[in-house]
């Protein structure tokens, strides 16, 4: 990531660990940016390195998989003019295979979802956008759980995609490592998936390290 500049435009892009309630069409700096890691990252630029004046653009939507990213990127990325898009989606292209077996219609193999990610990041880079790809994640310890395990598969091919194409890259399940060897997971969420706001802190310092913002103010 190069070095950020007064005024860069960074969009967030996900499911609704993003969204976390934000406004519409897109959440934008105060309450707009919902009560999620977004509203955070906000928080930490502005404590840490308030000369930037960065502009955050939420445009995370609950719910939503890797394919309907692909059916509204031009709306809710490239329109918006974005220096930075950060991307974390995946939770329920895998989570959809797992509560809703008998539905497969909803359901984001990895081919789609690996061969989406690719295409939508190949197409931003192309107009000079940076990014940072995140995987997703799923917070229980055990990595042989079976939903654990999918979703590594997904946050892997995450890894590849970044590496692949030359983006920066966070791994959001390593965040949580060390939280999960001192506490069972429901006590930051229930669902596993929707962390609370310890969980939204974790996340918040593992996008300002990659975006060049984290540590100490």
């Amino acid at each position: 990531m190069r070095p950020l500049q007064p005024g860069t435009r960074i969009v967030t892009i996900g499911d609704s660990i993003t969204d976390a309630g934000r406004n519409q069409p897109v959440g934008t700096a105060g309450s707009g940016l919902g009560t999620g890691y977004v509203a955070l990252l906000n928080a930490f630029a502005l404590a840490r390195q308030p000369e930037l004046g960065l502009i955050f653009l939420n445009t995370g939507t609950s719910g939503h998989t890797v394919r309907d990213l692909a059916q509204r990127w031009q709306r809710d990325v490239l329109d918006l003019k974005p220096d930075v898009v950060t991307v974390m989606i995946g939770t329920n292209d895998v989570w959809r295979q797992f509560d809703s077996p008998f539905h497969p219609a909803g359901h984001v193999l990895p081919e789609e979802y690996s061969s989406t990610l690719r295409d939508l990041t190949q197409q931003t880079l192309s107009q000079g956008i940076e990014m940072l790809l995140a995987t997703p994640f799923y917070l229980e310890p055990n990595p042989n759980d079976a939903m654990r395990s999918r979703m590594d598969e997904y946050g892997a091919m995450v890894k590849e995609i970044a590496h692949e194409l030359g983006t920066d890259f966070l791994d959001t399940q390593a965040l949580f490592a060390n939280f999960l060897q001192h506490y069972y997971p429901a006590s930051m969420c229930w669902d596993r998936v929707h962390p609370n706001l310890a969980g939204s802190v974790m996340l918040a310092e593992g996008f300002a390290g990659v975006l060049g913002f984290g540590g100490s103010f």
